[in-house]
């Protein structure tokens, strides 16, 4: 069972999808999922937000191993477009802007626990490290790099500094695809990143029916904008549902990082046989 993922050669409609900080969960962190990824045969959406470095992530790749990127659009827009001509340059494949987290959740555990260390590095801003309020822990430092007015007039910039094709991460309602299409972007994520900005929101799977009707409507077709989901995708059968009701593919993000954390880079590869048996049973 085969595939492609925007261009992507991959083994089964699944990629994995952008989480921060992975060295938390292993010391190898993100270099190890780069790895993975390459041994499996499915993208991996590098992080903004990455325990290693980005050349460091990118120097993990074998000469001929195609990755995505994910991007927190910095407050400062030069940032982002240094950051995106890198990833360009590098030959990284496809550019997905998350759109819902102009300032990441109350993330209560984090704020308990204190956990202050740097242990990423963001857009190269690490001269800017003694700016940054790390009192109520590592999320809400992190918010510091993150445009909270990003909006639908930035469209054109984020088309105007990159040949790459551009997405929407965290897209949660009809009108917003539809909106993402008409702006001639190639395509969007249906996302409630995982239920750590709003726990309420709805996951990914339960929108995609009417979004994929108002897509049609609007006259999208799955060549000229792409549709996928994340969040809560465990099992071969729940891959084989998103893909039924119009996904292209799915990312998976806990999965990867609770393989990382109990088995390392062969754990993760293991983890995405274990989802093509099932979805091929």
């Amino acid at each position: 069972m085969t595939t492609q993922i925007l261009g992507v050669p991959a083994s089964v409609p699944l990629y994995f999808t952008a989480t921060a900080l992975a060295k938390l969960a292993h010391q190898d962190g993100e270099v190890a999922i780069v790895k993975a990824a390459k041994k499996a045969g499915v993208p991996y959406m590098l992080p903004t937000l990455s325990s290693y470095t980005l050349d460091e992530m990118l120097a993990a790749r074998t000469p001929d191993q195609q990755v995505f990127s994910q991007l927190y659009v910095n407050p400062e827009r030069s940032r982002s477009e240094e950051y995106v001509k890198k990833l360009e340059d590098a030959g990284v494949k496809a550019l997905f802007v998350t759109v819902d987290a102009p300032q990441l959740g109350r993330r209560e555990k984090d704020m308990r626990n204190k956990f202050t260390q740097q242990g990423s590095d963001v857009q190269g801003d690490d001269e800017d490290e003694g700016a940054v309020d790390r009192s109520q822990g590592a999320t809400r430092a992190i918010s510091s790099y993150i445009d909270p007015g990003l909006n639908w007039e930035d469209v054109p910039w984020l088309k105007s500094i990159t040949k790459m094709k551009v997405l929407l991460k965290g897209v949660q309602c009809a009108e917003d695809a539809v909106s993402a299409y008409k702006a001639g972007l190639s395509g969007c994520v249906l996302s409630n990143h995982g239920g750590r900005q709003l726990d309420t929101c709805r996951p990914g799977i339960e929108v995609l029916p009417e979004v994929m009707e108002g897509l049609r409507e609007a006259g999208a077709t799955k060549e000229n904008f792409a549709v996928f989901i994340d969040g809560g995708v465990r099992r071969g059968g729940d891959i084989f549902k998103a893909v039924a009701l119009g996904a292209q593919a799915v990312g998976v993000g806990r999965p990867v990082l609770y393989s990382l954390a109990s088995y390392g880079m062969n754990g993760i590869v293991r983890m995405v046989h274990m989802l093509q048996d099932e979805l091929q049973m």
